[in-house]
């Protein structure tokens, strides 16, 4: 997480450089934008940084570096602080204690802050209704929505609606389309070589300054689309049947972009397979894998797009000697997806 500004003689917060040039001794710094708000600071009109990626600042601990990313998985939208400890394997308040030593907040703190700024995000992009962003940025309800907005904000969504300027409202053929920070500039250029090279055919497709792919959503099946944007920030495009609980669906999306893949599980498919028969054999016999075993969804072969990667389930039994796998790595399939199935 960036380092942050608060301005005292103003009340505001802002993610230097700003426009704005307030005296130093005016400052004083947070290590995060949730510490500068549960401080009473209201983010800047014009840097707005709740635009910003939000990731872990350099030295941030290993402990809570894991912490934020289960948080932007969602581990704190149904469950406790007590939950998220016994996950890392840690006292509640020895969590509470390193998280305010090294975020600024707790836990609990930072996660409705990173709803807040998505939210906010969503009203400045789209022209979603008030309570449709509620859910897609996690919030249980509109009355606990609005509470949180005008803590943060100082303002209502339909304040803050109205405060978003022309330039900002995107407008999609078809699909829902908002901006999604990236972590560094140029950072999707550079990631999108990489994805061209790696690419399942029928899962996803990796073209000059664009990226598309199967997901799910709390089981729904639906399609990304990522295209360049401004140096720090790309524009996604998401096609889903429904849109509760978006902001996971864009942790997800934020982390590929930062140079994992979709999940964990994908992951270690991946890394199997690159083993067995080597990086550039590898997104063959992906493809194969996802056309046998995935889901299929209809409508998409026109873009090149035809499956769900594979569950564990799927896996679990599959047969791909055939596909160049071979004994050994079809058995290393079984075997992982075995030890994930439910």
């Amino acid at each position: 997480m960036e380092l942050i500004q608060g301005v005292v003689t103003t009340g505001i917060y802002c993610l230097p450089p700003c426009p704005g040039r307030p005296l130093p001794s005016n400052v004083v710094s947070f290590p995060s934008a949730a510490a500068a708000e549960a401080a009473g600071f209201r983010a800047c009109h014009r840097c707005r940084p709740y635009r910003s990626d939000g990731r872990a600042a350099a030295g941030t601990s290993v402990l809570v570096c894991r912490a934020i990313d289960l948080i932007a998985a969602g581990a704190l939208d149904d469950g406790a602080e007590a939950e998220l400890a016994a996950k890392l394997a840690v006292s509640q308040r020895h969590l509470r204690r390193i998280f305010i030593q090294q975020v600024g907040v707790t836990p609990d703190q930072l996660a409705r802050s990173r709803r807040a700024h998505f939210a906010r995000r969503l009203l400045d992009d789209t022209d979603l209704a008030v309570s449709d962003v509620a859910f897609a940025a996690g919030f249980g309800s509109l009355r606990q929505f609005n509470r949180v907005m005008a803590a943060t904000f100082r303002s209502t969504p339909h304040e803050l609606r109205a405060l978003r300027r022309r330039t900002d409202r995107l407008i999609a053929d078809g699909g829902l389309a908002l901006r999604v920070p990236l972590a560094e500039p140029g950072q999707f250029d550079r990631r999108l070589r990489n994805l061209a090279i790696e690419a399942i055919p029928g899962l996803e497709i990796a073209r000059a300054r664009h990226y598309r792919r199967t997901v799910t959503l709390d089981g729904d099946p639906g399609v990304i689309e990522i295209g360049a944007g401004s140096r720090s920030d790309v524009r996604l495009t998401v096609h889903l049947p429904r849109i509760e609980g978006l902001i996971h669906l864009v942790a997800h999306i934020q982390r590929l972009l930062a140079g994992d893949a979709w999940d964990p599980y994908e992951v270690g498919i991946r890394t199997i397979v690159a083993d067995h028969v080597g990086p550039a054999a590898a997104p063959g016999v992906l493809g194969e894998t996802v056309t046998r075993y995935g889901t299929p969804i209809e409508g998409l072969r026109q873009v090149g797009l035809t499956h769900l990667f594979p569950t564990p389930a799927g896996l679990a039994t599959a047969d791909l000697e055939d596909t160049g796998l071979g004994d050994a790595g079809t058995q290393a399939v079984r075997d992982y997806s075995s030890s994930l199935r439910e």
